[in-house]
C-alpha cells in the first residue's frame, strides 16, 4: 500500500466516523456511504459508525441538564422547557413501565428522529441516569448498525 492510499483510507475512516456523529444522519447514513460509496469493508464501517454515533452521546448525556438549567435563566427558554416537560409528562406511564430499556428499541429502529441524539434528549427529559441511558443507547445503536449494515449488504431487505 502506498502512502497516498493509506491517507485515502484514513480519510474515509474519519469521514465515516464524522458522518455518524451528525444528528440528522448518524449511522443510518454513515454505513451506506462507507459500504456503497467508499467500498469499505462492512465490518469496519459498522465498527467505525458505532464509535462515531456514540461520541456525542457522552457530552449530551452529561451536559444537557446543566445547559438547560443555565438557559432557564431567560424567560423564553424557561417557558420552552416548562412546555417541553409538561408535554412529555403525558408519557410518564410508559417510561415508568419500560424505563431505560425503552431507549433500546427507540434507537434500534432505523427511522428518522429515532437515533442516539434524540434518545439523549429523551433520557434528559425523563431523568434517566447516565449509566442506564448510555448502556441502552449503545445497545440500540449496535442493533441499528447491524440492521443497516445487513440491509446495505443485501442480506436484509427493508423496503420491498
Amino acid at each position: 500500500m502506498t502512502f497516498e492510499m493509506g491517507i485515502n483510507v484514513l480519510a474515509e475512516c474519519i469521514g465515516v466516523i464524522a458522518i455518524a456523529m451528525v444528528p440528522l444522519g448518524e449511522l443510518r447514513v454513515a454505513i451506506p456511504l462507507g459500504i456503497n460509496l467508499f467500498a469499505m469493508d462492512p465490518f469496519l464501517v459498522y465498527f467505525l459508525s458505532v464509535i462515531g454515533n456514540m461520541i456525542p452521546v457522552v457530552p449530551l448525556l452529561l451536559f444537557l441538564e446543566p445547559v438547560s438549567n443555565w438557559l432557564r435563566r431567560y424567560s423564553l427558554f424557561d417557558r420552552f422547557f416548562n412546555s417541553l416537560f409538561a408535554r412529555t409528562r403525558r408519557y410518564d406511564h410508559r417510561m415508568e413501565k419500560y424505563g431505560a430499556l425503552g431507549l433500546i428499541p427507540f434507537v434500534a429502529i432505523p427511522l428518522p428522529v429515532t437515533g442516539a441524539w434524540t434518545a439523549c434528549a429523551v433520557a434528559f427529559v425523563f431523568g434517566i441516569h447516565f449509566r442506564y441511558a448510555f448502556t441502552s443507547i449503545l445497545a440500540g445503536v449496535m442493533v441499528a448498525g447491524v440492521i443497516v449494515t445487513l440491509s446495505c449488504m443485501g442480506v436484509l431487505v427493508l423496503i420491498d
